[in-house]
């Protein structure tokens, strides 16, 4: 039986950056991810885009964390050479939007320390985006793109080099605390790992390992998100991100389009929630459904223009597409040597270091 201070269960981003900042000299970090690479479940199938904290609740960890989060990304991406671009953003309103959704948003995001915001006219629209077709917009300059899978290897890379370790291909499969309280029992298939403190980042099956654990009880419930993209000349139309308001109630941004920094432009997510965890592909949408939408924000687009993209699917702490759900993120009342980092979805990726120097605050209270 191996004893090590930290486990970290999950390998996506939220995983890795905990791994990355838990890890210091004298103290074994260890991580466990159930897939054979890192990253692959959640990390790398999403939009790819550096938010800049404007949609979230004030006072809410996804607003702090994910303002906290951004800058702190960047800082990563430049030192580490993570393909990105400050590019900015446009939140663009259409000839049906009522203009106070957008005032509504405006001061939402100021709200949330976005210092930075824009209400812009349609001729700033054209200036940067000649192809999109708005009556009025938020610019948001802090808003980019990162690579999402070079940021994976980044951190693990920064994780390694901090000396943490990470076992890939290594699930959880069950586990126990100690007669004493001291230590957690983590079997996998190859050995039991036993530990001081174990930080839940395990994303879609963060609720099987917290019932594993003796931690709290909540539901993950998987919502699927499908792309499509743009293909041939149609790539070109648009250079930096263009969503459109989100909707009235609950967290969907609604289907945006998202240029990639190796050239592609990605058209979605939308929004299904479903039973299975690992259902991608299932009923999947046709390329035809993603057409209007684009059209809404590029009146040129034409069926042939668009073609099927891939899907990601993630983890949601409500049913309900109405409600908001904020992070979970906390030392567990029922198991004190366990950390919750769940319910991450958007921004996420975004707030993943931030959220990191969080969780490496509850582990610290617990290893001493």
């Amino acid at each position: 039986m191996e004893e090590v201070d930290v486990v970290i269960v999950g390998g996506g981003v939220v995983g890795l950056a905990c791994a990355r900042e838990t890890a210091r000299p004298g103290r074994t970090v260890c991580l466990l991810e159930r897939h054979p690479r890192l990253g692959t479940e959640t990390s790398t199938h999403n939009s790819g885009v550096v938010h800049a904290g404007i949609y979230y609740p004030p006072g809410s960890l996804k607003a702090r964390l994910c303002v906290e989060g951004r800058d702190a990304l960047y800082r990563f991406c430049e030192t580490h050479g993570v393909p990105h671009r400050r590019c900015g953003k446009l939140i663009v309103a259409g000839p049906e939007d009522d203009d106070t959704r957008l005032q509504d948003l405006l001061a939402r995001g100021r709200a949330n320390a976005v210092n930075d915001l824009e209400l812009v006219d349609r001729d700033f629209v054209r200036r940067l985006e000649p192809n999109v077709t708005a009556e009025a917009a938020i610019w948001s300059p802090s808003s980019g793109i990162v690579d999402t899978e070079a940021l994976v290897r980044a951190l693990h890379r920064n994780a390694c080099s901090r000396d943490a370790i990470a076992l890939p291909a290594m699930p959880l499969v069950d586990a126990h605390a100690d007669a004493g309280g001291e230590w957690l029992d983590l079997r996998t298939p190859a050995e039991t790992i036993r530990a001081r403190a174990v930080v839940n980042a395990a994303g879609l099956y963060a609720d099987d390992v917290s019932a594993a654990l003796g931690g709290r009880a909540f539901t993950i419930h998987p919502c699927r998100g499908e792309y499509a993209e743009l293909v041939g000349a149609s790539r070109s139309l648009v250079t930096r991100p263009v969503y459109p308001l989100p909707a009235r109630a609950g967290e969907h941004l609604g289907v945006h389009l998202t240029p990639t920094t190796w050239g592609s432009v990605m058209v979605g997510p939308t929004t299904r929630y479903q039973q299975h965890k690992r259902d991608h592909e299932g009923d999947r949408l046709p390329a035809a459904a993603f057409v209007e939408p684009t059209r809404r924000l590029l009146p040129t687009i034409r069926p042939d223009d668009v073609r099927l993209g891939g899907t990601g699917i993630r983890a949601k702490l409500s049913p309900d597409a109405t409600a908001f759900s904020d992070f979970l993120i906390e030392r567990d009342a029922e198991q004190p040597r366990l950390v919750q980092a769940a319910g991450i979805d958007s921004p996420g990726l975004t707030a993943c270091l931030s959220i990191a120097r969080l969780v490496s605050v509850l582990v610290d209270e617990i290893l001493t």
